[in-house]
């Protein structure tokens, strides 16, 4: 071999290297249940205390606007995994989730299909290294874990949706108990440590995936003291207020319209703190500038079942619910190479969204064959605009918090919500009518039309599945 031949491989190999150091890292941290109201950059006035999350959005890009594709958890991380409407594969209420009122529900996919080929894959056929930590809740058995969807490391993920408690021993399969009196978040905080350090010297994803603030509403005692301590200053205000009841034979629903819980404020701030941890670790690596940094919550704030730990106030509703309380989440994407920081965005995106995003960032294309509902989101990641598009939710179920069956379109600043049991529709400007109190349907029928014939092509394009009869003499609606 020439001279010139070894020269010329050996700069190719150069080359190559430098490409690779440059691509970005990603962290994905997704809360569980963590209201859109529950951080101070989305809420200045919360009871909670979030400077570390607040400081990540003064960091990167906040989205005043970002919505979880669905008002319950399951179905909005297979979202996210995938970039599709869970619809798609009727992965549409929580994993397990099968509760009857008036109707049956509509038929339930519960897992993840193997088949789908999630953004961890690309990562790692990318050459990414992948890591997941925390709650899963995508598949009934071992077959579904993470280690099968594209992740090199599985520390937390399996089968239940909710921790046994969130204090050694967790009786956890993927995690191994610590010491007696260990809080499962500071663990989840500390194992992803020590992943930033083993992986820092290659591209890498690592998703980590909170069990808190999910329910067992449990913290450590000195933290839930100090709440304590300050909501006696909120004594004599107003907690719970009546929000309406679908299950048959019930009394109106108490929702929470004043945040005050002691336990979930200390769940909430040891989030913080972990995600503190996480940036100044990403600092001290020398990595920061060159990581991805996502924050996101996988549906509203609990706030009408379980403890009802907080509110969405002005939003409606909460968790299990299709108002904005359910669906309208804390959004934050940090992208140091993207040029933009400190800016707050108010289009509509969703969790379908990050898919496309997080690829086009790593500079991968995705699989030819593959059909994604969300689109990238790096126009407006560089200052840019996207396109006009509308956003759609499906949920043919009763949810365990009181939410009806139905579904949503948002186009522009106009939301629709139609109800799966009768058809009624309701009709909100948000922009002048962020809490959905005021229904727009009898004076704009025109908007109301325009709207369902859309959102009733869409149940047609992903092959929706709706409410089934109880009893032989049942007709349910169809669109």
């Amino acid at each position: 071999m020439s001279l010139r031949v070894i020269i010329l491989c050996v700069v190719a190999l150069m080359s190559s290297s430098v490409v690779a150091d440059n691509r970005p890292n990603f962290v994905f941290i997704l809360v569980d249940d963590l209201g859109y109201m529950d951080i101070g950059a989305n809420n200045p006035e919360t009871f909670y205390e979030t400077p570390n999350v607040d400081r990540l959005a003064r960091e990167g890009i906040r989205f005043s606007d970002g919505y979880a594709a669905n008002p319950v958890c399951s179905p909005t991380r297979y979202s996210i995994l995938t970039g599709k409407y869970p619809t798609r594969v009727d992965a549409t209420n929580f994993f397990a989730g099968k509760r009857e009122a008036k109707f049956k529900p509509a038929p339930l996919n519960d897992r993840m299909p193997l088949e789908e080929t999630t953004i961890a894959e690309q990562m790692r056929q990318a050459g990414y290294k992948t890591a997941f930590l925390g709650k899963w809740h995508l598949g009934p058995t071992e077959e579904y874990w993470p280690e099968r969807q594209g992740f090199d490391l599985n520390i937390g993920g399996h089968v239940r949706g909710l921790p046994k408690s969130y204090f050694s021993p967790y009786k956890n399969p993927r995690l191994e108990d610590g010491p007696k009196g260990e809080y499962l978040t500071e663990r989840l905080t500390n194992e992803t440590l020590n992943i930033l350090e083993q992986y820092q010297d290659e591209p890498f994803f690592l998703y980590l995936a909170f069990y808190t603030v999910h329910t067992p509403l449990q913290a450590p005692k000195d933290l839930v003291q100090k709440y304590r301590k300050k909501a006696e200053q909120l004594s004599g205000l107003a907690e719970f207020a009546e929000e309406e009841q679908v299950w048959p034979n019930a009394p109106k629903r108490q929702v929470r319209i004043l945040q005050k819980h002691a336990t979930y404020a200390s769940m909430v701030e040891v989030m913080d703190t972990s995600v503190g941890r996480i940036l100044e670790k990403l600092k001290q690596l020398g990595i920061d500038d060159e990581t991805v940094v996502c924050f996101f919550s996988d549906n509203g704030g609990l706030s009408t079942s379980e403890g009802s730990p907080t509110s969405n106030l002005p939003f409606r509703g909460g968790k299990g619910w299709l108002y904005e309380g359910g669906i309208r989440e804390p959004m934050i994407i940090k992208w140091p190479q993207g040029g933009q920081s400190n800016v707050v965005r108010g289009e509509a995106v969703s969790s379908v969204d990050f898919y496309p995003t997080l690829l086009e960032i790593a500079g991968i294309e995705a699989s030819q064959d593959l059909q994604l509902d969300g689109v990238s989101l790096v126009p407006l990641l560089t200052g840019g605009h996207l396109q006009d598009r509308s956003l759609f939710w499906h949920y043919p179920h009763y949810s365990n918090q009181g939410g009806f069956p139905g579904g949503a379109i948002r186009t522009g600043n106009y939301k629709l919500v139609e109800r799966y049991e009768d058809g009624r529709t309701h009709l909100y400007h948000l922009a002048d009518d962020p809490g959905e109190v005021y229904d727009l349907s009898s004076e704009n029928p025109t908007q109301v039309a325009r709207m369902r014939k859309e959102l009733h092509q869409w149940y047609k394009d992903v092959d929706a599945k709706f409410l089934q009869p109880n009893s032989p003499d049942q007709t349910p609606w169809r669109p």
